[in-house]
């Protein structure tokens, strides 16, 4: 089975990815990691120097690449992946593939962005808590339409990465 791991950045997509594959000894794939050794640039130089078009266009071909795969993997993706194009039709239509939306609620996950918004390009600019958490109520307004079009949905807030890996598995039975 292919587990897509999808939701909004800060909801910890690659950290559950990666404890979900240990517990079912699945190989992880970060998107964003396999778009950085692909790419030789890390995201936000990607997005600097190439542009978002880029950025989306290589994100797309590398989904694509990682979905052919015959074998089976844990693959947590980034938190626009799903919103561009067809991506949510390629993650959804695979036969063999389940997608999970981690679903964080807006103040929670402006709580675990803020510290960490200098390293995420859609937030750095942002200044204050106030303007963080009214882009993220725009943002996830504009994203929930294709998030809420996964498989399952696991609420996250206030829940441990074992609890949530746990709520995972049992959907999967």
């Amino acid at each position: 089975m292919k587990i897509i791991i999808l939701g909004y950045m800060g909801a910890g997509k690659s950290t559950i990815g990666k404890n979900l594959a240990n517990n079912l000894g699945l190989n992880f794939i970060d998107l964003d990691d396999f778009i950085i050794q692909k790419e030789s640039l890390s995201i936000k130089d990607i997005f600097n120097t190439k542009g978002e078009l880029y950025f989306r266009k290589v994100e797309r071909k590398y989904l694509s690449e990682i979905m052919q795969s015959p074998n089976d993997f844990i693959l947590s993706v980034g938190g626009g992946t799903p919103c561009y194009g067809d991506n949510l039709n390629l993650i959804n239509e695979n036969e063999n593939s389940r997608s999970i939306y981690l679903k964080g609620s807006i103040p929670f996950l402006a709580i675990r962005l803020f510290n960490e918004k200098e390293q995420r390009p859609l937030i750095a600019h942002l200044k204050d808590m106030d303007q963080l958490t009214e882009f993220l109520g725009k943002h996830l307004f504009e994203r929930n339409q294709f998030y809420n079009k996964a498989d399952q949905t696991i609420v996250i807030d206030n829940k441990s990465i074992s609890e949530i890996t746990e709520e995972i598995k049992a959907t999967l039975i």
